[in-house]
């Protein structure tokens, strides 16, 4: 019997993914486009056919044209999908950047992150040229057989050119190329059919809208491409466009949605279990992928999703006790892959509130109210990895209660981990709730002598707007619960031991790092821990 095969690379999972998806998304777009031309009557039925076997060939070549149609569509969907949100900006400022990134050297020194900016800039508008296409093929593959003769086809491909530019631009500004990862893990059969009265509500409405955009095109038409047919004949096409226009709507919401589904799916970072890989190293491939993948990409969100899954759940346990191997180097790189994106969103945010008080005069603070004062959205952007940010936190307190009982060398003690994650977690948790606008201050029986240099009041209310507009305000909440959360399940798992270090007075010794935290201070840092302690943290 042959070894069973190692898993894949990170880079080599998302090909196999993308691969997967052509196949898949064949198969609904080949029933509905069958079921189609099956029920609706053909128009050149009583038409002499101008060659044998031309109705045949005709209905291969339609049938290619579709299928064309949804393959360009579906490689547009994984040239512009993220698993991070990119900030959009407007469309002049990006003609600006392409211009800039186009005619000034690299040297003269553009701005730092222009040109990502101008990569993804260029992917969405390949994105909406592609959608323009498939909408134009899909269309007179569809909807033809109506025009009547070649002025009618391009008529008809044009408003689908139309229908698929303005498509394009409706998922862009509204973000759905994001993948957003489902909080239950169900087998994608599952996951598939749950969204598919969804995609044939948002179809509807969506063929309403073309329907309506196909009749303001025709003003605007030449003469010589207007339709001169029977009220009858007129009245037939436009039901026959509406129902294609919905057909083709509901082929490519389902080809998102089934790419949603497919790239969203647990990939799982290991060996196959009773090979000779799992017995000696069961962690590498995971480490691998968490350590080695690019900053905000896709296989670093699946391998963080796979590291979460394995400290929360008992379904891989045994991947789970080789973190705490003998020698503890495998948990300290664990922990400190998940503490190192917390600690960049602490300091960033620190760094923000520092410039926003730095940046305004001690009377212009005095003069302005709380809800008035606003942080640079240059520093708010990071909550925009708010899943990312949510997975290292719950795997960093789930492997830090675990270690209660699953630790039997003592590593996590040993090597200052349990410190590291709770000093991180309660830092990053201070960071947000100091930008929400929460004071932080330290009451007088926790003060200290290095504390006094650190004054909060003068940033604890920066950052809340007087409306909470856009996805920044409520993914800082919801960080803000997934970290408290955290924090408390450390707690409740590890309360005994706090608790006697509280009354021995080796609480800090223990549980809170003795250098600088990313966020705040040593005295900031065991305050918020004792209150953690008596379940008294909102």
């Amino acid at each position: 019997m042959p070894p069973p095969p190692p898993p894949a690379p990170p880079h080599a999972v998302v090909r196999n993914r993308f691969l997967g998806f052509l196949i898949w998304q064949s198969i609904p777009s080949t029933l509905i486009f069958l079921l189609f031309k099956t029920l609706s009557p053909s128009s050149s039925s009583s038409a002499k056919p101008l060659f044998p076997f031309a109705p045949w060939f005709f209905a291969v070549i339609t049938f290619l044209s579709f299928h064309l149609s949804q393959l360009l569509f579906s490689a547009a969907l994984s040239l512009v999908s993220s698993a991070h949100p990119h900030p959009l900006v407007s469309p002049l400022k990006l003609a600006l950047e392409l211009v800039r990134f186009l005619f000034v050297p690299a040297a003269s020194g553009s701005p730092p992150g222009s040109q990502a900016r101008v990569r993804v800039a260029a992917g969405f508008a390949a994105f909406l040229a592609a959608a323009a296409g498939s909408g134009f093929l899909a269309a007179v593959s569809v909807c033809g057989e109506v025009g009547g003769g070649v002025k009618g086809i391009g008529r008809v491909g044009f408003t689908g050119f139309v229908m698929g530019l303005l498509y394009g631009l409706h998922y862009v500004y509204t973000r759905k190329w994001v993948l957003e990862f489902p909080i239950v893990q169900r087998p994608p059969f599952f996951s598939f059919k749950m969204g598919i009265p969804t995609a044939i509500t948002r179809s509807l409405k969506l063929s309403f809208v073309a329907y309506i955009v196909s009749a303001i095109l025709v003003v605007f038409l030449p003469y010589e491409f207007h339709n001169k047919v029977t009220i009858g004949r007129w009245i037939a096409e436009k039901i026959t466009f509406y129902i294609g226009s919905f057909l083709v709507f509901l082929c490519w919401e389902l080809s998102h949605h089934l790419h949603q589904v497919l790239n969203t799916k647990r990939c799982i970072f290991a060996p196959p279990k009773g090979s000779a890989a799992a017995e000696t190293n069961p962690t590498e491939h995971l480490l691998a992928a968490l350590e080695e993948s690019a900053p905000n990409s896709l296989p670093q969100y699946l391998a963080y999703l796979d590291l979460c899954m394995i400290c929360e759940n008992n379904v891989d346990s045994w991947r789970r006790a080789a973190f705490f191997e003998e020698s503890g180097e495998t948990y300290k790189r664990i922990v400190f892959v998940c503490l190192r994106p917390l600690e960049q969103l602490a300091s960033k945010l620190g760094e923000g509130l520092e410039s926003s008080v730095n940046g305004k005069s001690q009377i212009s603070n005095q003069l302005q109210s709380p809800t008035d004062q606003q942080l640079d959205s240059k520093y708010s952007e990071p909550f925009d990895n708010f899943q990312l940010y949510a997975w290292c936190a719950w795997s960093a307190a789930s492997l830090t209660a675990r270690s209660n009982t699953d630790d039997r060398f003592g590593v996590a003690q040993r090597s200052g981990s349990n410190a590291a994650v709770i000093s991180t977690l309660i830092s990053c948790l201070l960071a947000v709730e100091t930008y929400m606008g929460k004071k932080t201050t330290v009451p007088a029986q926790f003060m200290g002598p290095a504390s006094i240099k650190w004054a909060t009041s003068s940033v604890g209310n920066v950052g809340v707007a007087k409306k909470r507009v856009g996805p920044i305000h409520p993914k800082a909440y919801a960080l803000a619960d997934a970290l408290r959360n955290s924090i408390y399940h450390i707690v409740s798992a590890c309360h005994d031991q706090m608790v006697s270090s509280a009354k021995t007075g080796v609480l800090e010794k223990y549980w809170v790092i003795k250098g600088e935290p990313p966020f705040g201070s040593h005295e900031l840092l065991v305050q918020k821990l004792r209150l953690f302690l008596d379940f008294r943290a909102s």
